[in-house]
């Protein structure tokens, strides 16, 4: 992607594509072509798994094996971004790989990608306008009903559906991220998609293709604001339930008391990056008598210990770029809603700085890269600061 133009790139027009049989198997008709014509060299996309009870990301290059891909899977086992970082860590590849992921998940790439962690220069992101995603435990409790439920939101134009996780439900960046092209499937006439592309990248991608880009977006882009505003207004309502929760010491205290220190939200979560963290070295763990001397100052000591130090370490380390995909909630086994908690906390701090993640490859993230005008006041507030005294 181009960083300055992604910076102004807004779409105009889309391909408009006939649905045939379901809106899995068009989009992965579409793959098969760009496969055969050599457009793409491989694709990293969701495939259920043989026991047909979950799916994972598979990077493909035999058409074949798209028999069974899912380019909108039901759940989110893996979030995508951390698929990305396996394949790009150390670097560009000499393949052009096609990857389709929900819009949460390239938003995070994006993030990664400031930090290091992906390189999305050989990389075409797709992405679609997404109903959300089923939770793992639900879903894994009866697969076939679970593919089921998640297909009748497209057969029957469910949004914004009971089912679903609770960021999903209040997730209002759920079509067209910083993509190179997307799949629009809201407000679209029936039996049809809109294939729209949202980037130089993506425009010669059609171009190549032979596919025509013509079509008027109107239509779509309503639909997408109409259910804009309605997660908004959910997203206003939950964090009203959630405030109590986190704000004190003593709300956090109990929130997080069913907190088993098992660290699943850390190592699923995409933005947790960091390769070695102080919470799983030795640094943390004390010896005998230090954990001796900690129970005989506060009475009592905890096991495990540390638990709000973690979850609030965790909280400052990644809430500028949390992008709400709800992989911490899922994976938590005492049910504590960590998502919708650090969807919250993110929300404040995002705002605090005007920053949104995954927003645009160019934008820098806060505190890593400073202008002179906050230099300057930094040294305003120094000096009021020491005026005082």
């Amino acid at each position: 992607m181009n960083t300055a133009e992604n910076e102004l790139y807004s779409p105009k027009k889309g391909a408009m594509i006939s649905i045939k049989n379901s809106i899995r198997e068009t989009i992965l008709r579409f793959f098969k072509e760009a496969l055969e014509k050599k457009t793409f060299d491989a694709i990293l996309i969701p495939v259920k798994v043989p026991a047909g009870d979950s799916y994972t990301w598979i990077l493909v290059e035999d058409i074949s094996l798209l028999k069974n891909a899912a380019p909108i899977a039901p759940i989110m086992p893996v979030q995508g971004a951390n698929a990305l970082s396996s394949l790009t860590r150390k670097g560009k590849g000499n393949l052009k790989i096609a990857a389709i992921l929900r819009p949460c998940e390239i938003r995070a790439a994006i993030e990664l990608s400031k930090l290091e962690q992906v390189n999305l220069e050989t990389l075409y992101l797709f992405s679609f306008d997404c109903p959300g995603a089923l939770p793992l435990l639900d879903y894994t409790k009866n697969p076939p009903k679970g593919e089921e439920l998640f297909e009748s939101f497209f057969n029957e134009n469910k949004w914004n559906e009971e089912q679903i996780k609770p960021v999903c439900k209040m997730c209002d960046n759920f079509s067209i991220p910083n993509c190179d092209l997307h799949f629009g499937i809201l407000g679209v006439e029936k039996n049809n998609l809109l294939l729209i592309p949202n980037s130089s990248k993506g425009e010669s991608v059609l171009n190549e293709m032979g596919i025509a880009y013509k079509n008027d977006l109107s239509s779509w882009k309503k639909k997408v604001n109409e259910i804009e505003k309605e997660k908004e207004k959910t997203k206003k309502e939950t964090y009203h339930n959630i405030q109590p929760m986190v704000e004190g010491l003593d709300s956090l205290l109990q929130t997080f008391a069913k907190c088993i220190g098992c660290h699943n939200c850390m190592t699923v979560c995409p933005i947790c990056y960091c390769r070695q963290c102080y919470f799983d070295s030795e640094v943390s763990k004390f010896t005998s008598d230090d954990y001796l001397l900690r129970a005989e100052k506060r009475g009592g000591l905890r096991f495990p210990t540390d638990i709000i130090l973690f979850q609030s370490g965790r909280m400052s380390h990644m809430s500028l770029s949390c992008v709400s995909c709800g992989m911490c909630e899922d994976v938590c086994p005492t049910s504590i809603p960590v998502a919708q908690i650090f969807s919250y906390v993110a929300d404040k701090t995002q705002k605090a700085f005007e920053y949104k993640p995954g927003r645009n490859i160019g934008e820098p993230l806060p505190l890593k890269e400073y202008k002179e005008e906050e230099l300057q006041e930094i040294k305003k507030s120094l000096n009021e600061s020491v005026g005082q005294e």
